[in-house]
């Protein structure tokens, strides 16, 4: 079978491998859709913290079920479906208490493990998500809006409360849905005008701040009245960008980091203590994230017109993938078909 591998940063070559023989519990799949990811666009620049070479990458997947084990009696082979790529050991103590998301063990596909540049994978039957009477280009969002759905419901936001998403690129995008799923009033802050028109008449950001454009703590305060929101969420991945949330947050307040960066993040520890801000982490999803993004989008609550903005098939990858990563293109999501 064909598989793309990414050699190390911004290489990439075909392979010719046998294909996967699934053991025990694990389900044979075949590939048909991948989306592109933060993540694979920066272990192709080299900048992703968690990763190793050479990996074939890919874990926003939609896959056919080609061959199932016994034990996966609710599984059928031709099933559509999407797949939970953070394969989790279920006995360290994240996992006992249902963080599966950050098992100490886990394995991601396309980071630790290979991932969806390949024709087929094999997956315990665990990790699949039916995805019945779902078009295959929204099957290729579940994980990318989980991710956003996640750090969302870190926070548990109270409807009508006001929340700051910094970034409104993929992740941001899947954050806002989050927080609009759930009623609370969205402020949107980027230094793009499209992302920010996207997020504004798509995924229906209530409020926009362009941060170069003058003073964004000044904006913020004259669209809270005086005040700062008590929930501030980075989907940036940049560094110095994460530090400006500590000025962003209200006193009492919580900041949430879903975007990662391959760096050192510093801040001022009486502005921490003066606010009492709660600093939180978040880290991939679960599938309770997997279920509310796919209630979401079949009720049409959630928006994914004109989310995926390029697609190409395998052999194109090479050619355009480093394209994908630059704001100039335009591109917000772009997805392969294999």
């Amino acid at each position: 079978m064909k598989a793309l591998v990414m050699n190390k940063p911004g290489e990439f070559a075909f392979e010719d491998r046998p294909k996967p023989v699934p053991k025990n519990d694990e389900v044979l799949f075949k590939v048909l859709q991948v989306g592109i990811c933060g993540t694979d666009i920066h272990a192709f620049g080299g900048n992703q913290p968690f990763f190793d070479y050479p990996r074939v990458v890919g874990h926003e997947l939609v896959v056919e079920a080609a061959e199932i084990p016994p034990s996966a009696k609710d599984l059928k082979e031709g099933d559509i479906m999407t797949l939970v790529p953070y394969i989790c050991c279920g006995a360290c103590i994240a996992c006992r208490r249902g963080k599966t998301n950050c098992c100490i063990n886990i394995k991601t596909l396309g980071v630790h493990i290979d991932g969806g540049m390949q024709e087929f994978l094999c997956v315990p039957a665990f990790f699949a998500v039916p995805a019945a009477g779902m078009k295959p280009m929204d099957i290729a969002l579940i994980e990318c809006f989980a991710i956003g759905f996640h750090g969302v419901r870190r926070i548990n936001p109270q409807r009508d409360e006001a929340a700051l998403v910094v970034g409104t690129g993929p992740i941001g995008i899947g954050v806002i849905h989050g927080l609009k799923e759930r009623g609370v009033k969205v402020i949107a802050m980027d230094i793009n005008e499209k992302r920010l028109k996207y997020a504004k008449e798509i995924a229906k950001a209530d409020h926009l701040i362009n941060s170069t454009d003058g003073d964004p703590e000044k904006a913020l305060g004259d669209i809270m009245g005086g005040e700062l929101p008590l929930l501030v969420i980075d989907a940036t991945g940049n560094a110095k960008q994460m530090m400006k949330a500590f000025g962003y947050v209200g006193a009492g307040g919580s900041i949430v980091y879903v975007g990662l960066v391959r760096d050192d993040i510093s801040f001022h520890d009486p502005v921490l203590h003066a606010k009492e801000i709660t600093l939180m982490g978040s880290r991939n999803a679960t599938k309770e994230d997997f279920a509310n993004v796919m209630a979401g989008i079949k009720s049409g609550r959630v928006n994914t017109q004109g989310f995926i903005t390029h697609t190409a098939k395998l052999d194109e990858v090479p050619a355009n993938f480093s394209s994908w990563a630059k704001p100039e293109t335009g591109c917000i999501k772009a997805v392969v078909s294999l």
